[in-house]
């Protein structure tokens, strides 16, 4: 029996090959888009969820009441971590991470490798297996230092290391390291990379910073004991603020500062590790949002959904020319039962034969796919247990509707109609309807969301900064030479090159440089018996002039002043914050009592993205620290070979490190990598649906026509002209399209203002995004339908009338 309704269902399907292929080309295509967004979306999502501890492993951050309203405040002073595990009860375990790059050397062998700093239980906290070594406590040593797989071979060409020695570089010094441990190369998922790792006490500035409470430099996680939940943590944590932050606490009551909801100023949180990837802050508080994968996967079901409904719609359009072969079959004793037995075998085979056509075309496009989305997620992301079972009954539901429902409605029809080879007009006029309804909102929805989203993105990609985004290199000082020796060198090197108009340093990069950094240092002072707070900056001479930075008031660094070290330079934001009519005559106390006084004032400038309003800065000049980034200004006219002058300047001063440069243009557009990756999806997803919709589309037009062919041939005899036959006939997609029209445009408008809510600076929202979303939408809908109307249009009515 079952080799019969395969036999026949192949039978019928090859009678109607081109309908045949045309579904199964819809279809193909909607589940190998599906199927890659799916990729995507659970690669995504899978982001740190392979720790065993992720159920209850925490990163704290501190909320605190200011002036301006709650901040939050995630890096954390030295004494803090191993203060809070004997105060504070309830925590298991706790280790600080502080991550930077350095230079790792075996013999004359050198490379930037990333390294973290981090306490004993670091690798109790998280699941990264030890394979060879010590597995309790590798770092318990002096000096030990733990490598991951692929650290090790690209030091030693083989994992097998440990007992060897390593020379790191701390602080312009090469120190030498025995190997303990080697660690399972870290796994894409994770979101937190690193090469190798050195014991915590090892990093830079250690003794000097370890009894100093206002120096914050690392994140720190922990483990909470069996039993005690975050809300419990927090209250614990209040006599130790209360201890350990007396002074920020009597600074914010004498500058008026309000308590939150618990009556307090300053108050230490929690959110979850595992979510660190899609946590934000808002009003100093961890706000966990999975929006980015659920649109991929929403876009994904919008297509499959899509394809369903065309799957159903052509299914529909094909019905008359079987309704004889099933009233015939009804007559000769077929039941109920087998016929949509057999109208569905039809539908499981096509929609099986398309999964494993879309499938393989998923395959073949992966890799393009996880270049163009930025993504590492593969086939084996979908090989899981739980989310096999998902896809399964996902597959099982789709055939259920998309091919139960035509299956349905042609076996239940009475035999007589059947034999009389006449569908009812109406049968499945409202779900049709209902269905077309859905598929122009999902267009409109999609097009107006791909419009807002790349005129964001154009917008602040074409924004004033405030600097000279288009004409200045960046590029980080990581090789073994200090920072001041590396400048002068560089200096010395491009000073006769006529490309290259000015070069400094500074400690902070603009943007995210290809080393993919990117911090802020923040100090607080006292000044006319306010706090006040603001961004610290460490430049060399000629930074505002690099930088292209405007002068307000005063002056910049110059080398003719010997008081400069002594020296700040602001901008307008801290100018305010002082509240003098001449911020040239703030002098401050910072520090160790040391006077500095204001010399500059630049405009405002961003600094810190175009997510965030600009927020105050000071620059110094301090022969004390070092710079990490250079700033090299070029001639326009020649930037490329400027460019390469200045790679090749860096390979002399510093052969063994390797030349990361790029324009800070291309920094800024790193800082909207998510907005960039989900305009791509968005559009894609678009011109996916919009083609999806397109075929199912000219599939309505035929049902249509074929419905109103004897009237069309009715009406041109009486003497209806075309053009009014033409009216008639898309008169009810005008009304669809209006009414999705009507429906998706407040959707449209409440997701793109909640998105645009999340910058500073941002596009008018506007009702012309959507008009045009919609007018888009009915253009594409009329072509797609035209052909098909303006041929029954023009049909000689004689024949019209004989094929009724």
């Amino acid at each position: 029996m079952v080799f019969n309704y395969i036999k026949l269902a192949c039978r019928n399907l090859w009678k109607d090959r081109v309908f045949t292929c045309l579904n199964i080309l819809g279809l193909s295509v909607a589940f190998c888009v599906a199927t890659l967004l799916i990729i995507s979306s659970l690669d995504e999502l899978a982001t740190d969820q392979f720790h065993e501890e992720k159920d209850n492993l925490y990163k704290v951050y501190a909320t605190e009441q200011t002036v301006k309203g709650p901040k939050e405040a995630i890096s954390r002073p030295i004494p803090f971590a191993p203060t809070l595990q004997n105060e504070v009860p309830g925590i298991e375990k706790i280790s600080r991470h502080l991550e930077m790059n350095t230079l790792v050397s075996d013999g004359d062998k050198e490379l930037i490798l990333d390294l973290s700093y981090v306490d004993q239980d670091f690798l109790q906290l998280f699941t990264f297996p030890v394979l060879k070594g010590e597995t309790d406590s590798p770092l318990a040593k002096k000096s030990s230092v733990v490598l991951t797989q692929k650290s090790a071979n690209m030091l030693f060409g083989t994992d097998e290391v440990v007992g060897k020695t390593i020379m790191i570089q701390k602080e312009n010094v090469k120190e030498p390291f025995t190997i303990t441990a080697i660690l399972k190369d870290i796994p894409h998922e994770s979101s937190m990379g690193f090469h190798l790792l050195l014991a915590f006490d090892e990093s830079p500035n250690y003794k000097e910073n370890l009894n100093a409470w206002n120096s914050r430099n690392h994140s720190v996680y922990l483990k909470l004991s069996k039993g005690v939940t975050t809300q419990q943590f927090e209250e614990r944590t209040r006599a130790f603020v209360a201890k350990h932050y007396k002074e920020t606490i009597d600074d914010a009551k004498r500058d008026g500062v309000s308590v939150d909801v618990n009556g307090q100023y300053y108050q230490f949180r929690l959110f979850p590790f595992a979510e660190s990837e899609f946590t934000s802050f808002k009003g100093g508080i961890a706000n966990v949002s999975h929006t980015m994968p659920y649109i991929v996967l929403g876009i994904a079901i919008l297509i499959l959904f899509i394809a369903s409904v065309n799957f159903i719609n052509m299914s529909v359009a094909k019905s008359g020319q079987r309704l004889r072969e099933i009233g015939m079959r009804k007559t000769l004793g077929a039941s109920q039962s087998q016929l949509f037995i057999q109208l569905w075998v039809e539908s499981i085979f096509i929609f099986t034969l398309s999964l494993v056509l879309g499938s393989l075309l998923g395959y073949g496009l992966l890799g393009d796919f996880q270049t163009l989305f930025r993504t590492e997620g593969s086939f084996e992301t979908l090989l899981r247990p739980q989310i096999l079972m998902m896809l399964f009954v996902t597959i099982l539901l789709i055939t259920i509707i998309a091919g139960g429902y035509p299956a349905l409605l042609l076996s239940k029809l009475g035999t007589l109609k059947a034999l009389k080879g006449k569908l009812e007009a109406k049968a499945g006029t409202q779900l049709r309807n209902t269905l077309i309804i859905i598929q122009f909102s999902i267009a409109i929805l999609l097009i107006s969301g791909t419009l807002v989203l790349s005129s964001q993105i154009n917008y602040l990609r074409h924004k004033d900064l405030g600097f000279d985004k288009n004409n200045v290199v960046s590029f980080p000082f990581n090789g073994s030479l200090d920072s001041y020796t590396a400048l002068n060198r560089l200096r010395n090197s491009l000073q006769n090159e006529p490309e290259v108009l000015s070069i400094t340093a500074a400690d902070n990069n603009l943007g995210y440089g290809r080393d993919g950094s990117g911090y802020t240092s923040v100090s607080g002072f006292d000044y006319e018996g306010r706090g006040l707070k603001t961004h610290s900056l460490v430049v060399d001479y000629d930074y505002i002039k690099t930088l292209g930075l405007e002068l307000v008031a005063g002056r910049g660094f110059n080398r003719a002043f010997s008081t400069d070290s002594l020296s700040m330079v602001i901008n307008e934001t801290m100018a305010k914050e002082y509240g003098k009519e001449n911020p040239l005559d703030v002098t401050v106390a910072i520090g160790d009592s040391s006077r500095y006084n204001v010399i500059g004032v630049v405009k405002d400038y961003n600094f810190r993205g175009l997510k965030r309003q600009v927020e105050p800065i000071t620059m110094f000049m301090d022969n004390s620290l070092g710079y990490y980034y250079a700033f090299v200004q070029v001639d326009p006219k020649n930037a490329i070979s400027a460019y390469d002058k200045i790679e090749k300047a860096w390979k002399d001063i510093e052969p063994n490190a390797p030349f990361l440069g790029s324009f800070l243009d291309e920094n800024i557009d790193r800082t909207l990598k998510k907005e960039k990756v989900l305009t791509t999806i968005i559009t894609s997803g678009s011109i996916v649906a919009i083609i999806l919709s397109c075929i199912g589309l000219f599939a309505i037009s035929m049902i249509m026509v074929n419905q109103r062919t004897k009237e069309i041939g009715v009406r041109k005899i009486v003497g209806a002209s075309i053009t009014g036959l033409m009216k008639l006939l898309l008169g009810d997609f005008i009304k669809l399209v209006i009414l999705a029209f009507v429906i998706a445009t407040p959707v449209a408008w409440w997701l793109s203002y909640k998105w645009l809510e999340e910058y500073s600076y941002k596009i008018s929202l506007n009702f012309g995004f959507f008009v045009v979303a919609g007018l888009i939408t009915l253009v594409i809908a009329l072509l797609t339908i035209g052909y098909k109307t303006i041929k029954a249009a023009l049909q000689n009515p004689v024949e019209s009338l004989r094929t009724e």
